[in-house]
């Protein structure tokens, strides 16, 4: 007869085992644990007060967050479960369990000295040999903030709840006119009615003004878009001899907001976009990175709430500490071309390799394997001169590079790390946890390179 290997539950219960045994050597907390060995703590050490009850060291509740983010758990609850459950938190923590608001406290108040370790992060990588940043690509992704559609109103919509509101509001007082009447119902409360449609109306206002400031920044970026426009049209003109075809951009108008902008009340920061992954939108936040080439390591990260990435590529390559310098080369596509963009990177010394549009899919043959056009004159424009800089042998290669390097850190952030939705709201709050995707992205990575 068959044998089986079988479990005594019970006497499970009392297996003794050591961590040791179970993470070995080269085991990712463990990894994050000499890491933070190696850092300088000590603007943590700084914010805390001299006086109190003994309180977690910093690098206990850092290392249980990075390595939290590492392994896709965002949750300050689940984290501080796996100390009870989990080997690795529980290694992490020392036996320790500190609580979930410690360790949500933590995370909101030391944005600023995180940032400072992903600095050092990248400096030890540049330490050890797996950081040269010559050259970098950069790109960005769109994800989900901590705010749904359904608490968003459109300005149209609140326009008419204002006046819905204000009516009520009137009709409410006229009621109280007739309260020594008994002509008001018994169960109303008239006066916390009242106070609560106006504490609505408040918010109404604050999100009118919020809108309408809005509104005129857009104006002021449609404005100095249709400039450049007209710009391109004239060099265009100069560098052919004829006038463009087509009618000239009409100017913007200062119309004020639309009457579909919207305002969401639960991360008024956050902005409607469209998604990555479909033809729909939402509340979202703009992230950016910019990556080494050779290493794939994250060099620099930036958030915004800007749906489109044209304004992003000098604030992203700005964000890389200024202890590595700056990358020879950086490379864009075509959602990020600005002639501004291309002369302020050539002032710092980087070369840009900016596309100016897309390239067709199937081209034929003749297309792929002609000759290489002649360089253009010293006065064309920035957009003939980039446009041949990407058909170059130089700038073939490294445009290619994008697909190997800053798409699929991207896609690791997304699909391996699993972060697809910001748990903190406001920009502030959401560009440091951001920060820590990408340190704990970068953690990750570079445990991966000194075992090579």
């Amino acid at each position: 007869m068959r044998q089986y290997k079988r479990v005594d539950y019970e006497a499970a219960l009392d297996q003794t085992i050591t961590i040791r045994e179970v993470l070995p050597a080269d085991h990712l907390a463990r990894f994050v644990a000499q890491v933070l060995g190696l850092l300088d703590l000590s603007a943590f050490y700084a914010r805390y007060g001299s006086v109190g009850g003994a309180a977690y060291a910093p690098e206990v509740l850092l290392g249980l967050l990075l390595y939290g983010y590492m392994t896709g758990v965002f949750s300050s609850r689940k984290i501080e479960q796996g100390t009870r459950e989990s080997l690795p938190f529980r290694y992490l923590s020392g036996g320790m369990h500190p609580d979930h608001d410690t360790l949500a406290h933590f995370r909101r108040t030391f944005l600023g000295e995180i940032a400072e370790v992903f600095a050092q992060v990248l400096l030890l990588a540049h330490a050890l040999g797996a950081l040269t940043l010559r050259e970098v690509s950069v790109d960005g992704s769109k994800v989900h903030a901590d705010a749904a559609k359904s608490h968003a109103v459109s300005y149209g919509r609140l326009l008419e709840l204002e006046q819905v509101l204000r009516a009520e509001v009137a009709e409410l007082l006229q009621w109280g006119e007739q309260a020594d009447q008994g002509a008001l119902p018994a169960e109303v409360d008239l006066a916390m009615e009242i106070a609560l449609r106006e504490e609505r109306l408040r918010n109404l206002e604050r999100a009118k003004e919020v809108l309408e400031a809005r509104a005129q920044e857009r104006y002021a970026a449609e404005l100095a878009a249709h400039e450049a426009q007209m710009r391109a049209r004239e060099e265009q003109a100069d560098e052919t001899g004829r006038k463009p075809g087509g009618p000239a951009p009409q100017p913007p108008t200062a119309s004020g907001p639309r009457p579909q902008d919207q305002y969401n009340f639960t991360d008024p920061d956050s902005r409607i976009m469209k998604n990555s992954t479909d033809q729909g939108f939402d509340q979202h936040y703009n992230v950016q990175v910019a990556v080494d080439h050779a290493s794939r390591l994250i060099v620099g990260h930036t958030l915004s709430n800007h749906p489109s990435d044209c304004g992003e590529a000098l604030p992203t390559v700005a964000a890389i500490p200024n202890e590595l310098g700056a990358p020879e080369v950086a490379v864009f596509d075509a959602g990020y071309w600005s002639p501004n963009t291309v002369a302020e990177l050539e002032q710092q010394g980087i070369t840009p390799y900016i596309a100016t549009g897309r390239d067709r899919h199937h081209q034929s043959w003749e297309a792929r394997f002609a000759q290489a056009a002649e360089p253009p004159p010293t006065e064309a424009s920035a957009f003939v001169k980039m446009a041949y800089t990407l058909r170059t042998t130089i700038g073939k290669q490294l445009y290619a590079l994008r697909k190997s390097t800053v798409e699929p850190v991207i896609g690791i952030v997304k699909e391996v790390l699993g972060f697809r939705q910001f748990s903190l709201r406001g920009l502030t709050l959401a560009a440091g946890e951001w920060g820590r995707v990408c340190l704990a992205y970068n953690l990750k990575r570079l445990h991966t390179l000194v075992q090579l």
